[in-house]
Order: structure tokens, then C-alpha cells, then sequence
């Protein structure tokens, strides 16, 4: 049973399937069918005719964009409606953005899952080699060693890799979130009250979450 909010993206690879709708119908009704039953919020359809080779998107970057706004999920019918590259998937993935591919709902974690191993061995791998060389190097009389850990240091810079990830996520939303409110003004909110207004309406989540508020407008024009 789905439960949340979704962004679907559909694609076709051609223009004629993207004007005869050829494609697009098969998918949208995987993606009802899916979401049948539920809590559920289909928040927006995106449409992109581009072939799978191509990795620059537009409607896609679109699609993510919404997807952070909305804290939505991606949903495709297809995983190949996405891409058959698995480094696109990977790049995907490190978006941020959950995503549900309807043929294949455990996709997502399974790629995750594969790639972890993957990496899991990799390290492995390296410590093996590490030690080997360490080893060699002391039966030479290499001197081994080095610095102690200062945990006043860490503990610094933990702090600061923590402030420079949120700084990055808030740059991120003001990134996703502005064209939302350039078309607000283009379609006649004129005033930070009345875009305010018409993000609520359209029920864009705030950047805390909540209403949105002239104030946090002014914040997101005056950091554009």
C-alpha cells in the first residue's frame, strides 16, 4: 500500500511517442495502479522524450527538484524509464532522492545494497594491501608509525563537515525552491505576502516545513 507524497516521472524516447502519447498511457497506469490504495499524494506528473543514453535531463533534474521541495518520493514505472546505467543510478541515488520504480519496488534498496558490498570489498581489498605493505616495509627496517588522534580536532572538524552539510542542503533547497517562486511571480503574485499565499495553496512545503511566511520568501529572493 503507498503511502506519502510521489512525483511520477514518465518517458518515451521519441517525439512522435511523446505527442501520440504512445508509451506514456502503459506507464501512467502502472503508476495509478501502484499508488492504488493508500495515504497517498501524487503531487505532480513529469514528461521528458529523451532517449535513455542521455544522462542531461532537464525534466528529470525537474522531477528531483520537486521531489526535495515536496520531500516526495520519485516514482517510474519502469527502472529502464530512468536510465540502464547503473552510474546514473548511483548519481541518482546520492541526490538524495528516494526513488520507487514499479516494476521493481525493492530496486532502490537493492541498488544500495549492491553497491555497499561493492565498496565493502574494495576496502577490504585496500586493507589487505595496506598491511602487506606495511609488513614489507617493517621486514626492510622501514620505521612504522605516526600521529595519535587529537579528539579536540575531530571533534572540530565534525563540527564543522556537520554546519558545511546543512549549509549545502539549505543551498540545495534555495536552488530547487526559487523557480517555484519565479513562476509564482510570473502568474501575478506580486507582492511576498501573496507568493506566500500561493505556495500554501499549492501545498509547497516551507523550507522547516510548515507554512510559508513573506518573511522566508524575502529570505529565499534576497539569497538568489
Amino acid at each position: 500500500m503507498a503511502t506519502g507524497r510521489f512525483i511520477s516521472y514518465l518517458r518515451v524516447s521519441t517525439q512522435r511517442q511523446g505527442k501520440s502519447g504512445l508509451g506514456l498511457e502503459a506507464q501512467r497506469e502502472a503508476v495509478t495502479n501502484f499508488l492504488n490504495g493508500g495515504p497517498w499524494k501524487l503531487v505532480q506528473e513529469v514528461v521528458e522524450v529523451e532517449s535513455g543514453k542521455n544522462s542531461e535531463r532537464p525534466q528529470l533534474a525537474k522531477a528531483l527538484s520537486l521531489c526535495r521541495i515536496h520531500r516526495a518520493t520519485l516514482l517510474v514505472a519502469k527502472l529502464d524509464r530512468l536510465s540502464r546505467n547503473v552510474a546514473f543510478i548511483s548519481a541518482l541515488m546520492e541526490s538524495g532522492v528516494k526513488f520507487v520504480a514499479v516494476d521493481l519496488p525493492q530496486a532502490n534498496e537493492l541498488t544500495v545494497h549492491i553497491m555497499a558490498a561493492m565498496a565493502e570489498y574494495e576496502a577490504k581489498a585496500i586493507s589487505v594491501r595496506t598491511k602487506a605493505a606495511l609488513a614489507a616495509a617493517k621486514a626492510r627496517g622501514t620505521p612504522l608509525g605516526g600521529l595519535r588522534w587529537d579528539i579536540t580536532s575531530v571533534s572540530s572538524k565534525g563540527r564543522k563537515a556537520a554546519l558545511r552539510t546543512r549549509q549545502e542542503n539549505a543551498a540545495k533547497y534555495r536552488a530547487d525552491v526559487l523557480p517555484v517562486i519565479q513562476e509564482k511571480q510570473r502568474h501575478g503574485a506580486e507582492s511576498l505576502r501573496a507568493i506566500a499565499e500561493a505556495l500554501n495553496a499549492d501545498g509547497t512545503p516551507a523550507p522547516r516545513g510548515g507554512q510559508w511566511s513573506a518573511v522566508q520568501v524575502q529570505r529565499i529572493l534576497n539569497a538568489a
